[in-house]
């Protein structure tokens, strides 16, 4: 496939406007020295010398979206707390739309520190609730999503099942999108894959595709039929799954199936790296691109960020430099 194809592609990122809905989350890093075990327990104690935070979940996915270059809003819950006032205010200062954002006393902003010691991840501790929001809440989720879609390229769902989307509001939504003319890409968890029927594209981790359809084969005829069955079974118009070190594979009714190689890189972090590999993909599509080219800017976008230490995004200036100077090879 030839470069220069894709890179057309790229340069019209910043003409297209994608709208984001799903799971909200902060990650936060503590970093620090271990010098020693603790006399409470077998445990080391860390000595803290840092903290960060970055957008994560369906807010990484719409900071993706903005460092490729498009124009981009999220719709989603954070509690009202700190944290959740922290996200609003870090979207807002990437130059991400936040109307969408709502706060819900009775939940708390979904936050998962990694404490990180020598560069070596210690333990994460998780804060959330993965309950439904109340109804009031789901209500003005679904009307600014039918608001947004006079003024978005297509409506991109992240559902980490943190309890931002629910059954009645994905089918609602779907059929809202499929009205409006706005394809849907989505990136779901499997207990919810078979809500999004009609999307445009959906994308499933490998871990995640096996948990419908059993083990998957290596690549080639086994694993042609298993993903078409798939893609045919949730009723998607495209079907994505990565397939960690070994790359990535798409199956479309019109084009078949693509398999794209993995590329020979130095694997640093692989947190946030599918929520890159995801954003790619859908602009990609939005652009113009076929699936097979979306799935190749896909594959070089989740490259760049397992390069990257933490959740962090991929800039649009990356992903073009790494289209230049190498093609995959499909098949």
């Amino acid at each position: 496939m030839a470069p220069q194809r894709t890179v057309h592609h790229l340069a019209d990122f910043s003409q297209m406007h994608i709208t984001v809905l799903g799971d909200l989350m902060v990650d936060e890093y503590v970093r620090g020295i271990v010098r020693r075990i603790s006399p409470e327990g077998p445990v080391v104690v860390v000595e803290v010398q840092a903290e960060d935070w970055q957008p994560g979940g369906a807010a990484n996915v719409a900071v993706n979206v903005k460092s490729l270059g498009a124009n981009t809003a999220v719709i989603g819950i954070v509690g009202d707390d700190e944290m959740g006032q922290r996200l609003r205010d870090g979207l807002e200062h990437l130059g991400v739309g936040i109307s969408g954002i709502l706060s819900e006393s009775t939940r708390p902003t979904t936050r998962k520190t990694r404490i990180v010691a020598h560069n070596q991840q210690v333990v994460r501790v998780d804060r959330e609730t993965t309950q439904e929001p109340g109804q009031l809440c789901i209500s003005t989720i679904k009307q600014a999503v039918r608001t947004s879609l006079s003024n978005t390229n297509a409506l991109l769902i992240s559902d980490y099942r943190k309890g931002c989307i629910t059954r009645d509001m994905a089918y609602e939504v779907m059929e809202n999108c499929r009205q409006a003319g706005t394809p849907v890409y989505v990136n779901p968890k499997p207990v919810s894959a078979r809500w999004f029927k009609g999307a445009a594209a959906l994308s499933l981790n490998h871990s995640e595709a096996e948990a419908l359809i059993g083990m998957l084969q290596e690549p080639g005829p086994g694993l042609d039929q298993q993903g078409e069955t798939l893609r045919q079974e949730l009723d998607v118009d495209a079907l994505l799954i990565t397939l960690g070190p070994l790359g990535l594979a798409c199956w479309t009714q019109a084009e078949g199936y693509t398999f794209v190689e993995a590329h020979r890189v130095e694997v640093y972090d692989v947190a946030g790296a599918g929520d890159t590999t995801m954003a790619a993909f859908a602009l990609s599509l939005a652009a113009g691109a076929t699936v097979p080219q979306a799935a190749v800017v896909a594959n070089y976008a989740g490259a760049c960020a397992v390069r990257k230490t933490g959740v962090a995004a991929v800039t649009y200036s990356e992903l073009a430099r790494a289209v230049r100077d190498e093609t995959p090879s499909t098949n």
